[in-house]
């Protein structure tokens, strides 16, 4: 799979809210998991609408206060005004929250549809970025689209928006998961060409090693976005022809691509790998395992695997 010349560069993950005692217990595990894995930092999402605005201030607050992690909290401008996303910024700044990753967001309920800003809002994430410039002291980051955002007119169009957001005040991006590397290559050589200063600026690549071939879809379907090809009609062969597919074997499959992917994406430069981890930790420190990154699942270390 990979060897142990496979440079070692950050590795950071995402987290969502935890809607109950259980799942709560489960992200702890997992933080625990990549605190002692060195994560670079751990991001925090934000539900659509604002749907988990108390449970994102919470836990980014207590990852901040109880362990060694890096947070950075989502917050979105769908369904806020202004005066509530200032008190919302101001109550990060007061927990010692300093990285916000600045998003528009999703309508609630359909997030693919019509997005309407809030009569006292704001409009663009681009605005955001400067909002929460001008509360205080903090470092911003932003989504981008390695596909183009579903919404943008062209990819050019799309490549405008992120180098705006970048100049807004924005030092990074972070993109949407993907499962082919040319797309995010070619997201790079769009931002440096809409603008050489601003687009040279780090964008992360976002990814998630497949578990589970439904979940996946559906995911990607929320996001506008599809499988590659010749990724699904592996999975869709390890998923075999049941009316339950074999777990095991799509997820054998989902971390050796997940693997496959991150040894290109080292090669081509990428300045972090991002996993988005659903919570758990055990695919994501496989990957890293593989890539000479981490200790093995199982090897010890004091690593509490979840």
């Amino acid at each position: 799979m990979s060897s142990a010349s496979t440079p070692r560069i950050p590795f950071s993950v995402e987290f969502y809210p935890p809607r109950d005692e259980e799942a709560e217990e489960r992200l702890w595990r997992a933080a625990r998991v990549f605190a002692d894995l060195g994560a670079a930092f751990v991001s925090v999402t934000y539900g659509a609408g604002g749907s988990t605005r108390d449970r994102t201030l919470r836990i980014t607050r207590s990852i901040s206060e109880s362990t060694s992690l890096l947070p950075i909290a989502h917050l979105t401008a769908v369904g806020h005004s202004r005066d509530e996303l200032c008190a919302l910024i101001d109550a990060y700044g007061e927990a010692g929250v300093t990285q916000i990753l600045a998003l528009r967001g999703d309508p609630p309920g359909d997030p693919l549809g019509e997005w309407v800003p809030h009569p006292d809002g704001l409009l663009y994430s681009k605005q955001l970025v400067e909002l929460i410039h001008e509360r205080g002291d903090f470092e911003v980051g932003v989504a981008s689209f390695p596909e183009g955002h579903y919404r943008a007119s062209s990819l050019e169009h799309d490549a405008e928006v992120l180098v705006e957001k970048l100049r807004a005040g924005a030092e990074y991006s972070i993109t949407q998961m993907f499962f082919d590397v040319d797309d995010y290559l070619r997201l790079r050589d769009r931002a440096v060409a809409a603008d050489p200063e601003q687009g040279a600026k780090p964008i992360i690549p976002g990814l998630m090693p497949v578990t589970s071939l439904r979940s996946v879809r559906r995911m990607l379907e929320l996001s506008g976005s599809s499988l590659p090809k010749a990724l699904e009609k592996r999975l869709t062969a390890a998923a075999g022809t049941g009316a339950e597919e074999d777990r095991a074997a799509v997820r054998e499959v989902g971390i050796e691509f997940a693997t496959e992917l991150c040894e290109r994406l080292i090669s081509e430069g990428a300045p972090c790998l991002h996993f988005n981890t659903l919570n758990f930790s055990r695919a994501t420190q496989e990957v890293l395992a593989n890539l000479g990154m981490a200790p093995a699942v199982g090897a010890g270390g004091g690593v509490v695997l979840a």
